[in-house]
């Protein structure tokens, strides 16, 4: 017998404790906003449970951790809640690793339409309108695990369609053997779908505010809506007030717009326009061209002032939070071939070069600093393996800087 439709949202991971992050300075004109970004990002979600039609809601983990987000964050939350008890709205709240149930004081009670599952079992909740029961709500909060333990959630069968609610990693094939209609999951920033069985939707629906250029791109919380015959559709609403976006250029790219300086203009104006008028927080990352074409010197600094002070005090802003410019992997030929130190230096980079930098060590450089503490010394001298060709790259930037008596320009002024 077919069911009856019904909506409800998702959300997590609001964070309410932790700032934006990846940011060397804040700007003054956007201290305020940036610091009221992830409650108004969470309120986001609020206000679209009070003002749409939905039957519950659904917060799966890391909304706030009591004690750092302090009595601002709490009376936020237990405001909203109230809210949506005063229209009897069902919330589900299956807490994670920040929210953890034993960190809520006892003498702040949650209302009665909230439901916090508890850490060490699994409970079921039916869902009702009208008399009828609508849906099962399935959840546990997490144990202070990294995986969500899918065997846990076994219940009794039902006919319901079924939302399970839970915190931590999981795969596949571990949720398909849950066999519930929907996932609800938590603990990733970033929003991601898994195809958890034939029939049914595992979502991630991530974080309503990104917080560093880890978490670059679109950010919101999830609208559901399930019909009658149990099919699923699942909604992403954007709700990030600052949006983080990582933009890599090459040369090709500074040689078709003539100059660094245009392409970083141009490009902020397309970001601007794709990203509806949010603020933004921009890492960029420039690969240069090859030696043969430096001719000049450039400084990387003036690049990142100008750029900030030419796009970051707009309404909206576009603020640049890092600026990287790879150094050539190749200098000119004519260098290389001088009989010079500055030669000599280029092939001895370049022998590096052919083996990824593996045969590099920093301890004697070390040891020519006789205040160093043997910690700090062993620390210095190791380069990860990940790192050694970009410590490579600077190096030799940096003595090409020094033999030829200034930088080589690597962005070319407009």
């Amino acid at each position: 017998m077919p069911g009856e439709s019904f909506r409800f949202i998702h959300a997590s991971d609001f964070h309410l404790e932790t700032p934006l992050g990846d940011l060397d300075s804040l700007p003054p004109q956007l201290r305020e906003a940036m610091a009221e970004a992830p409650r108004q990002a969470a309120r986001a979600v609020f206000e679209a449970a009070l003002a749409d039609n939905i039957d519950f809601l659904v917060l799966s983990g890391d909304l706030l951790n009591p004690q750092a987000a302090g009595p601002h964050g709490m009376s936020m939350l237990l405001d909203y809640f109230e809210q949506l008890n005063s229209k009897d709205t069902p919330v589900f709240w299956s807490a994670g690793l920040s929210d953890d149930p034993q960190k809520w004081p006892d003498s702040v009670p949650l209302p009665a339409n909230v439901t916090l599952f508890p850490k060490n079992r699994v409970t079921s909740t039916p869902v009702q309108r009208g008399g009828r029961s609508i849906c099962t709500v399935v959840g546990r909060s997490s144990d202070g695990q990294k995986v969500l333990h899918v065997p846990s959630y076994r219940i009794d069968p039902t006919e319901d369609y079924t939302v399970a609610v839970g915190y931590g990693d999981a795969d596949a094939d571990a949720l398909a053997e849950g066999r519930f209609d929907y996932w609800a999951l938590g603990g990733k920033h970033n929003r991601s779908e898994i195809e958890g069985g034939a029939e049914s939707a595992a979502v991630y629906c991530g974080t309503p505010q990104g917080r560093s250029l880890a978490e670059s791109g679109a950010h919101g919380y999830s609208t559901v809506d399930v019909d009658g015959d149990g099919t699923t559709r699942v909604h992403t609403v954007e709700s990030d007030v600052f949006r983080y976006c990582n933009i890599e250029l090459d040369a090709s790219e500074i040689a078709a717009v003539g100059g660094i300086r245009n392409l970083l203009g141009e490009r902020i104006a397309r970001l601007q326009h794709e990203n509806g008028g949010r603020h933004l927080l921009i890492g960029w990352d420039i690969s240069v061209a090859s030696g043969e074409t430096l001719a000049s010197v450039g400084d990387t600094e003036e690049l990142l002032q100008w750029v900030r002070r030419e796009y970051g005090h707009g309404n909206p802003s576009a603020w640049t939070t890092t600026l990287t410019i790879r150094p050539p992997r190749q200098y000119p030929t004519s260098w290389n071939d001088e009989d010079t130190i500055l030669g000599d230096f280029l092939r001895a980079s370049d022998k590096h070069r052919k083996v990824d930098g593996r045969d590099l060590n920093l301890m004697p450089t070390t040891e020519e600093h006789s205040g160093l503490n043997s910690t700090t010394t062993t620390l210095l001298a190791q380069v990860a393996a990940s790192e050694r060709m970009d410590v490579l790259d600077q190096a030799t930037l940096l003595g090409v800087e020094l033999l030829r008596g200034g930088k080589p320009n690597l962005v070319q002024k407009s």
